[in-house]
């Protein structure tokens, strides 16, 4: 029984989860966690602002190929791009909220993540940014992070609306996910383009957890 593409992409991405884990726990230790959550929101503001306009790019870039699989991977891009949009300007108020506000200039590995897509959706083809979400939305908050970070820092609930939403969120956009992907049935080469989108983007994120952990001081 040949493998569906989103289990293919799940499998090359095995690797990645333990060292994934380990930052993500490094990020969240108790020591601490006050100043380092507001160095998490103020990199991920950046990041998330960044989100729909790769999407509708994307979307862009599909439209512009004489391919059935690129007219409904457009769509899905478009449809998305709605899903996620304004979702930077919860980040802004949870800033607020919590005291602080946006970094002055962009994480440089945020720069990175949101760059290489670019890269890859102008120069390769637009179907390697669902290697890029799916990294993304399957490391979504847990379910009870919320309720733990307002615990251990004493910010007042408004501080959490990111988390909280996309707890519940990302674990259905995932499946969508998956769903688009098995159902464009990629060639293999493009099937590789997407898993290396992933594979790039679990170590990039890997370094930002790791770098926000391990940051004393300076961000935001």
């Amino acid at each position: 029984m040949t493998a569906t593409a989103s289990l293919a992409l799940r499998t090359k991405l095995t690797p990645t989860t333990t060292a994934l884990r380990a930052a993500t726990g490094a990020l969240w230790r108790p020591d601490g966690l006050r100043q380092r959550y507001l160095r998490y929101l103020a990199a991920m503001h950046p990041l998330v602002r960044a989100s729909v306009p790769l999407l509708e790019r994307a979307a862009e870039r599909c439209a512009e190929l004489d391919d059935p699989g690129a007219r409904h991977l457009a769509a899905y891009y478009t449809r998305h791009a709605e899903e996620e949009r304004d979702h930077d300007t919860w980040l802004l108020e949870d800033l607020a909220a919590a005291g602080g506000g946006p970094a002055a200039v962009p994480h440089p590995v945020v720069v990175e993540l949101a760059g290489a897509q670019y890269y890859r959706i102008e120069h390769e083809h637009p179907v390697t940014l669902l290697g890029y979400m799916a990294v993304l939305e399957g490391n979504a908050p847990g379910p009870r992070l919320a309720d733990r970070l307002a615990e251990a820092t004493g910010l007042p609930d408004g501080a959490f609306r990111t988390v909280r939403e996309h707890a519940e969120l990302d674990g259905g956009h995932l499946d969508d996910l998956h769903r688009v992907l098995d159902e464009l049935a990629p060639a293999p080469a493009r099937q590789t383009a997407v898993s290396v989108s992933a594979l790039h983007t679990a170590n990039l994120l890997t370094r930002l957890f790791l770098s926000l952990a391990a940051d004393p001081g300076g961000h935001p």
